[in-house]
C-alpha cells in the first residue's frame, strides 16, 4: 500500500453543540460532516485506504454517515482518551498493511480538496513529513489580564492544517517513543514529529480548509456551500482558452514554461507564453472566473515581464479553493516555427509540475496553418487549450 489515511473522528465537539450527536456527525447542507470529509479521500486516486478512528459510543452514527461508502473504507477502530491516543490506535491497526505514506486528518475539516491532498502526498516524495499551512496575516498581540502586553512578530508564523502527511514507519516510531516517554500533550502530529527529530516541510494550505469548531463555523460553512451550490458535487466542467502573440526581435521564445531558442521572440506585457496564457484562460473558464486579463491586467506595471507560471498557478489555486480537481488539460500550439516536437515531453512535465498533476493528464500538440494567415506568414504564434475540472 502506498498511501493510507487516518481520519480522527473520536472527539466530542463540546464547543459546537448540535443536538444528540458530536459535530462530526452533524448535518451540513443536507450531508453529514464526516461523510463530506471521507468523500474527499475515498475519491482521490492517490489514496489506497481510509481508516476512521471513532469513539466507542458512536458506531451507529458512523454507520449512518458511511452507508454510501460500502466496501470502500477500512473497518473503524476505537480511539483513546486523547487525540494522540486515537491516532496511535489507527497507526497500530494500519501497521499490518505497511503503507509507505500516512495522512492524518481531522474529521471536522470537510473541505480538504483534491489539490491540497495532492500537494501533501507529492511533498512526501522528498520529505519525511509534510504539513499544509497558511501564513499568519493578522497582527498578533500578547495579552495579560485583558490588556495588550506586546506585539508578536508574525513574519515566520504559520497556521497549520490537516491532512498532515508522513512516512508511515517514522510517524509510528515517533508515536511509540512518545508513549514510552509518557509524552501525552501533543495537539497535532507535526508537534510530535518535531519532538522526535523529524524534519517536516510546509505545504501550501487552503483558506477553505476550515475546522468546524464553534457554532459560528457551521454558519459560515452552510453559507459557503449555499454559494457554491451542492449541484457541483460530482460535476465536471470544461473550459476553453485561446491566445495570440506576435513575433518581435529576439533570440528565444517562451512556450509552455520552456525557454526555446529561436531567431525571434514573442511580444507581450508578461513573458508572452502563449501556451500558458491559453491554458490559464481554459482553467478560469471551467470555473466561470473571468479571464487572465481580469486577474492580471496588462495595464498593471507589476506584471511587466512576469513569468506566466504565476498566472497558471493562480488558476490552479482558484480551482482548489472551490473544491475542484483538474482532470486533464490539452494544448495545441499553432505555428510554422519553432518546432515543438523536440520539446513536447519537457513541456508536459513543466505544466504538470505547475498544476501539481500527473504528466499523463497533460497533452501538448502542435500544428501549422499550412502557410495561411498570420501564423502561416510567420508573424506570430497562436495557442488554444481545453481543460476539464471535476468537483467533489
Amino acid at each position: 500500500m502506498e498511501t493510507a489515511v487516518v481520519i480522527v473522528a473520536g472527539g466530542r465537539g463540546q464547543r459546537a453543540p448540535g443536538g444528540n450527536a458530536p459535530k462530526q456527525y452533524r448535518v451540513l447542507a443536507g450531508i453529514q460532516v464526516l461523510t463530506r470529509t471521507l468523500e474527499s479521500f475515498v475519491k482521490h486516486d492517490k489514496v489506497d485506504g481510509v481508516l476512521t478512528v471513532i469513539h466507542g459510543d458512536d458506531r451507529s452514527h458512523f454507520d449512518a454517515a458511511t452507508s454510501s461508502f460500502e466496501g470502500k473504507l477500512l473497518e473503524p477502530v476505537t480511539g483513546g482518551a486523547t487525540r494522540q491516543d486515537s491516532v496511535r490506535a489507527g497507526l497500530k491497526r494500519l501497521d499490518e498493511l505497511k503503507p509507505r505514506n500516512i495522512l492524518i486528518h481531522d474529521a471536522a475539516r470537510p473541505f480538504a480538496d483534491a489539490g491540497l491532498i495532492e500537494r501533501v502526498i507529492g511533498t512526501l516524495v522528498d520529505n519525511e513529513g509534510a504539513v499544509p499551512a497558511l501564513a499568519i496575516t493578522d497582527t498578533l498581540k500578547k495579552g495579560n489580564h485583558g490588556f495588550i502586553e506586546g506585539t508578536v512578530d508574525r513574519s515566520n508564523l504559520w497556521g497549520v492544517q490537516t491532512p498532515q502527511g508522513f512516512h508511515f514507519e517514522k510517524l509510528l516510531d515517533a508515536h511509540r517513543a512518545a508513549e514510552s516517554a509518557g509524552q501525552t500533550d501533543f495537539t497535532d502530529d507535526s508537534s510530535l514529529a518535531e519532538w522526535h527529530g523529524m524534519k517536516v516541510a510546509l505545504v501550501e494550505g487552503s483558506p477553505a480548509n476550515i475546522k468546524l469548531t464553534t457554532e459560528a463555523d457551521f454558519v459560515l460553512a452552510e453559507d459557503r456551500l449555499a454559494r457554491l451550490g451542492n449541484a457541483l458535487t460530482g460535476e465536471c466542467r470544461v473550459g476553453q482558452g485561446f491566445d495570440v502573440h506576435a513575433f518581435t526581435c529576439g533570440d528565444r521564445v517562451m512556450l509552455c514554461g520552456l525557454n526555446i531558442p529561436h531567431h525571434k521572440s514573442l511580444a507581450g506585457h508578461s513573458d508572452a507564453d502563449v501556451g500558458l496564457h491559453a491554458l490559464t484562460d481554459a482553467l478560469l473558464g471551467a470555473i466561470g472566473d473571468g479571464d487572465i486579463g481580469a486577474h492580471f491586467p496588462p495595464s498593471d506595471p507589476k506584471w511587466k515581464g512576469a513569468s506566466s507560471d504565476r498566472f497558471l498557478h493562480d488558476a490552479r489555486k482558484r480551482i482548489s479553493e472551490r473544491g475542484g480537481r483538474i482532470v486533464n488539460v490539452d494544448i495545441t500550439i499553432i505555428c510554422e516555427a519553432p518546432k515543438i516536437g523536440p520539446y513536447r515531453e519537457k513541456m508536459r512535465a513543466r505544466i504538470a509540475q505547475i498544476l501539481e498533476i500527473e504528466p499523463e493528464r497533460v497533452s501538448v500538440k502542435a500544428t501549422t496553418s499550412e502557410g495561411l494567415g498570420f501564423t502561416g506568414r510567420g508573424e506570430g504564434i497562436a495557442a488554444q487549450a481545453t481543460a476539464m475540472v471535476q468537483f467533489s
